[in-house]
Protein backbone atom coordinates (compact mmCIF):
# COMPACT_ATOMS: atom_id res chain seq x y z
CA UNK A 1 0.00 0.00 0.00
CA UNK A 2 1.58 3.68 -0.87
CA UNK A 3 1.90 5.99 1.28
CA UNK A 4 1.99 9.98 0.61
CA UNK A 5 4.57 11.50 2.16
CA UNK A 6 2.56 13.71 3.77
CA UNK A 7 0.53 10.96 5.36
CA UNK A 8 3.70 9.57 7.15
CA UNK A 9 4.45 9.84 10.50
CA UNK A 10 7.84 12.41 10.79
CA UNK A 11 10.68 11.16 12.66
CA UNK A 12 11.84 12.98 15.41
CA UNK A 13 15.41 14.05 15.43
CA UNK A 14 16.85 10.84 18.08
CA UNK A 15 15.14 8.88 15.36
CA UNK A 16 16.82 10.04 12.54
CA UNK A 17 19.96 9.63 14.41
CA UNK A 18 19.32 6.01 15.22
CA UNK A 19 18.55 5.89 11.73
CA UNK A 20 21.53 7.08 10.43
CA UNK A 21 23.99 4.84 12.74
CA UNK A 22 22.20 2.03 11.82
CA UNK A 23 22.99 2.48 7.89
CA UNK A 24 26.29 3.42 8.72
CA UNK A 25 26.09 7.54 7.99
CA UNK A 26 28.33 9.84 10.47
CA UNK A 27 26.18 12.80 11.38
CA UNK A 28 28.18 15.55 11.94
CA UNK A 29 27.80 17.57 15.52
CA UNK A 30 26.14 21.19 15.13
CA UNK A 31 28.43 23.79 17.63
CA UNK A 32 26.15 26.54 18.53
CA UNK A 33 29.65 28.58 19.03
CA UNK A 34 30.77 32.22 17.83
CA UNK A 35 34.10 33.03 17.06
CA UNK A 36 35.52 36.01 19.34
CA UNK A 37 38.80 38.21 19.67
CA UNK A 38 40.08 38.84 22.62
CA UNK A 39 42.58 41.85 21.54
CA UNK A 40 39.69 44.01 21.76
CA UNK A 41 36.34 45.01 23.50
CA UNK A 42 32.98 44.24 21.94
CA UNK A 43 31.92 48.00 22.67
CA UNK A 44 33.00 51.09 24.70
CA UNK A 45 32.46 50.28 28.95
CA UNK A 46 30.64 53.34 30.37
CA UNK A 47 30.82 55.56 27.46
CA UNK A 48 31.66 59.41 28.08
CA UNK A 49 28.63 61.57 28.20
CA UNK A 50 29.73 65.15 26.81
CA UNK A 51 27.98 67.88 28.41
CA UNK A 52 26.32 69.94 26.34
CA UNK A 53 26.91 72.90 25.25
CA UNK A 54 30.28 71.58 25.44
CA UNK A 55 31.08 73.05 29.01
CA UNK A 56 30.06 76.62 28.00
CA UNK A 57 27.83 77.29 31.02
CA UNK A 58 29.04 79.22 33.88
CA UNK A 59 29.71 77.70 37.05
CA UNK A 60 27.56 79.54 39.18
CA UNK A 61 24.55 77.99 36.99
CA UNK A 62 22.48 75.12 38.29
CA UNK A 63 22.95 72.89 35.40
CA UNK A 64 26.60 74.31 35.38
CA UNK A 65 27.16 73.25 38.92
CA UNK A 66 25.42 69.81 37.81
CA UNK A 67 28.03 69.48 35.04
CA UNK A 68 31.08 70.39 37.29
CA UNK A 69 30.01 67.71 39.95
CA UNK A 70 29.86 65.16 37.36
CA UNK A 71 33.42 65.71 35.73
CA UNK A 72 34.63 65.73 39.59
CA UNK A 73 33.22 61.86 39.72
CA UNK A 74 34.29 60.81 36.86
CA UNK A 75 38.20 62.22 37.54
CA UNK A 76 37.87 60.45 40.55
CA UNK A 77 37.28 56.76 38.52
CA UNK A 78 39.86 57.66 35.63
CA UNK A 79 42.50 58.01 38.29
CA UNK A 80 42.22 55.03 39.84
CA UNK A 81 42.30 53.52 35.99
CA UNK A 82 45.11 55.48 34.95
CA UNK A 83 47.17 53.91 38.16
CA UNK A 84 46.00 50.49 37.15
CA UNK A 85 47.36 51.38 33.20
CA UNK A 86 50.38 52.31 34.59
CA UNK A 87 51.01 48.94 36.26
CA UNK A 88 51.25 47.64 32.72
CA UNK A 89 52.59 50.84 30.56
CA UNK A 90 55.20 52.65 32.50
CA UNK A 91 55.43 55.22 29.30
CA UNK A 92 51.64 56.43 29.46
CA UNK A 93 51.35 59.76 30.53
CA UNK A 94 48.26 62.36 30.54
CA UNK A 95 50.39 64.62 29.23
CA UNK A 96 51.76 63.13 26.20
CA UNK A 97 48.74 60.73 25.24
CA UNK A 98 46.50 63.17 23.46
CA UNK A 99 49.29 64.25 20.98
CA UNK A 100 49.71 60.46 20.23
CA UNK A 101 46.66 60.05 20.09
CA UNK A 102 46.17 62.56 17.55
CA UNK A 103 48.99 61.40 15.33
CA UNK A 104 46.82 57.90 15.20
CA UNK A 105 43.76 59.35 13.99
CA UNK A 106 45.08 61.42 11.34
CA UNK A 107 47.33 58.36 10.14
CA UNK A 108 44.24 56.08 10.29
CA UNK A 109 42.33 58.29 8.13
CA UNK A 110 44.85 58.75 5.24
CA UNK A 111 45.03 55.12 5.59
CA UNK A 112 41.28 55.33 5.27
CA UNK A 113 41.63 57.43 1.69
CA UNK A 114 44.57 55.34 0.23
CA UNK A 115 42.77 51.53 0.97
CA UNK A 116 45.69 50.96 2.82
CA UNK A 117 43.79 47.85 4.83
CA UNK A 118 47.39 46.20 6.39
CA UNK A 119 48.45 49.03 7.72
CA UNK A 120 44.88 50.38 8.89
CA UNK A 121 44.39 47.39 10.83
CA UNK A 122 47.54 48.26 13.25
CA UNK A 123 45.68 51.75 13.53
CA UNK A 124 42.61 50.39 14.84
CA UNK A 125 40.40 47.76 16.80
CA UNK A 126 38.94 44.87 14.91
CA UNK A 127 35.34 46.41 15.98
CA UNK A 128 36.47 49.78 14.28
CA UNK A 129 37.54 48.13 11.14
CA UNK A 130 34.39 47.30 9.86
CA UNK A 131 32.64 50.84 10.65
CA UNK A 132 35.16 52.53 8.78
CA UNK A 133 35.34 50.82 5.48
CA UNK A 134 31.85 49.82 5.02
CA UNK A 135 30.07 50.75 2.18
CA UNK A 136 33.26 52.41 0.59
CA UNK A 137 34.14 50.02 -1.62
CA UNK A 138 33.00 52.07 -5.09
CA UNK A 139 33.43 55.51 -3.42
CA UNK A 140 36.58 57.84 -3.69
CA UNK A 141 37.08 59.93 -0.30
CA UNK A 142 39.10 63.09 0.11
CA UNK A 143 40.32 63.71 3.58
CA UNK A 144 42.61 66.15 5.40
CA UNK A 145 43.66 67.82 8.53
CA UNK A 146 43.87 71.18 8.41
CA UNK A 147 44.65 72.24 12.02
CA UNK A 148 44.00 71.60 15.85
CA UNK A 149 41.66 74.51 16.64
CA UNK A 150 42.14 73.38 20.90
CA UNK A 151 45.10 70.99 22.06
CA UNK A 152 43.45 67.52 22.33
CA UNK A 153 43.38 66.61 25.98
CA UNK A 154 41.64 63.19 27.88
CA UNK A 155 38.47 63.37 29.25
CA UNK A 156 37.97 59.89 30.84
CA UNK A 157 39.82 56.95 31.42
CA UNK A 158 38.65 53.37 31.96
CA UNK A 159 40.23 50.08 32.58
CA UNK A 160 37.68 47.70 33.14
CA UNK A 161 38.10 43.93 33.29
CA UNK A 162 36.46 40.86 30.94
CA UNK A 163 36.41 37.94 30.78
CA UNK A 164 38.73 36.49 33.99
CA UNK A 165 39.84 38.70 36.84
CA UNK A 166 43.16 40.58 35.52
CA UNK A 167 42.58 40.83 31.81
CA UNK A 168 42.24 44.15 31.74
CA UNK A 169 41.73 46.44 28.68
CA UNK A 170 42.80 50.06 28.58
CA UNK A 171 40.13 52.41 27.14
CA UNK A 172 41.09 56.50 27.56
CA UNK A 173 38.42 59.04 25.50
CA UNK A 174 40.21 62.08 24.17
CA UNK A 175 38.53 65.19 22.98
CA UNK A 176 39.72 66.81 19.79
CA UNK A 177 38.85 69.85 18.23
CA UNK A 178 40.13 70.44 14.75
CA UNK A 179 39.69 71.76 11.31
CA UNK A 180 38.72 68.91 8.72
CA UNK A 181 37.74 68.80 5.16
CA UNK A 182 36.11 65.61 3.85
CA UNK A 183 34.20 65.12 0.33
CA UNK A 184 33.13 61.44 -1.18
CA UNK A 185 32.66 60.64 -4.28
CA UNK A 186 30.43 57.66 -6.01
CA UNK A 187 31.85 55.45 -8.47
CA UNK A 188 30.80 57.79 -11.47
CA UNK A 189 32.36 60.67 -9.97
CA UNK A 190 29.84 62.69 -8.87
CA UNK A 191 29.95 64.28 -4.98
CA UNK A 192 28.06 62.49 -2.35
CA UNK A 193 28.66 64.05 0.51
CA UNK A 194 30.93 66.91 1.89
CA UNK A 195 32.78 69.57 0.63
CA UNK A 196 36.20 71.15 0.16
CA UNK A 197 35.34 73.88 2.26
CA UNK A 198 37.30 73.18 5.85
CA UNK A 199 34.89 72.33 8.69
CA UNK A 200 35.29 72.69 12.83
CA UNK A 201 34.98 69.30 13.81
CA UNK A 202 34.40 68.41 17.78
CA UNK A 203 34.94 64.82 18.59
CA UNK A 204 35.09 62.40 20.98
CA UNK A 205 37.44 59.46 20.53
CA UNK A 206 37.81 56.35 22.34
CA UNK A 207 41.81 54.45 22.10
CA UNK A 208 41.87 51.29 23.31
CA UNK A 209 44.98 48.94 24.33
CA UNK A 210 44.83 45.34 25.70
CA UNK A 211 47.11 46.08 28.74
CA UNK A 212 48.04 42.17 29.33
CA UNK A 213 49.28 41.95 25.96
CA UNK A 214 52.39 43.10 25.96
CA UNK A 215 52.83 43.66 22.39
CA UNK A 216 49.61 45.39 22.49
CA UNK A 217 49.34 48.99 20.74
CA UNK A 218 46.62 51.77 21.46
CA UNK A 219 44.62 52.09 18.83
CA UNK A 220 41.65 53.93 17.66
CA UNK A 221 38.42 52.37 18.97
CA UNK A 222 35.42 53.94 18.00
CA UNK A 223 33.60 57.74 18.28
CA UNK A 224 31.06 59.03 20.87
CA UNK A 225 28.44 60.55 19.20
CA UNK A 226 26.31 63.17 21.38
CA UNK A 227 22.35 63.39 22.15
CA UNK A 228 22.41 66.73 20.87
CA UNK A 229 25.08 66.81 18.05
CA UNK A 230 23.42 68.23 15.03
CA UNK A 231 22.55 65.84 12.41
CA UNK A 232 24.76 65.04 9.29
CA UNK A 233 24.11 66.18 5.62
CA UNK A 234 21.85 63.59 3.54
CA UNK A 235 23.95 61.79 1.42
CA UNK A 236 22.67 62.29 -2.53
CA UNK A 237 23.10 59.34 -3.95
CA UNK A 238 23.47 58.91 -8.09
CA UNK A 239 20.37 56.54 -10.04
CA UNK A 240 20.34 55.85 -13.30
CA UNK A 241 17.56 56.42 -15.40
CA UNK A 242 16.29 54.47 -18.31
CA UNK A 243 17.19 55.37 -21.53
CA UNK A 244 18.98 54.16 -24.79
CA UNK A 245 20.93 51.10 -24.37
CA UNK A 246 24.89 52.13 -25.96
CA UNK A 247 27.35 49.76 -27.39
CA UNK A 248 30.61 49.80 -25.93
CA UNK A 249 32.30 51.81 -28.89
CA UNK A 250 29.18 54.31 -28.78
CA UNK A 251 28.63 57.67 -27.02
CA UNK A 252 25.62 59.30 -25.57
CA UNK A 253 25.60 62.03 -28.38
CA UNK A 254 25.82 59.79 -30.98
CA UNK A 255 22.53 57.99 -30.14
CA UNK A 256 19.08 60.32 -31.38
CA UNK A 257 17.49 60.94 -28.56
CA UNK A 258 14.12 61.51 -30.69
CA UNK A 259 10.88 59.55 -30.31
CA UNK A 260 11.10 56.44 -32.68
CA UNK A 261 7.52 56.84 -34.56
CA UNK A 262 5.62 53.50 -35.82
CA UNK A 263 6.06 52.22 -39.24
CA UNK A 264 2.34 52.63 -41.29
CA UNK A 265 0.37 49.15 -41.38
CA UNK A 266 -2.20 47.79 -43.33
CA UNK A 267 -4.46 46.55 -42.17
CA UNK A 268 -7.11 43.99 -43.87
CA UNK A 269 -10.83 42.81 -43.03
Amino acid sequence: MFNAPYLQKKLTVEEMTKKAKAAGIVVPQENLERPINISCTAGILDAYVPPEGDARLSTLSKDGLKQRTEQLKQTAASQLAIRKIKNYDEDFSTKTFPGEAQEIFIEAHNCLTQFDRHKLHSLVTERCYPEMVRGNRYRTIRWSFVESLEPPRIVQVRCPEMVTKGNLYGQVTVRMHSKQTLIIYDRFGRVECGSEEPRDVLEYLVFERHMVNPYGLWRLHGKIVPSWAPPKDPIVKTVMLPGHELKPWQELEDVSMEKQELAPKQWYK
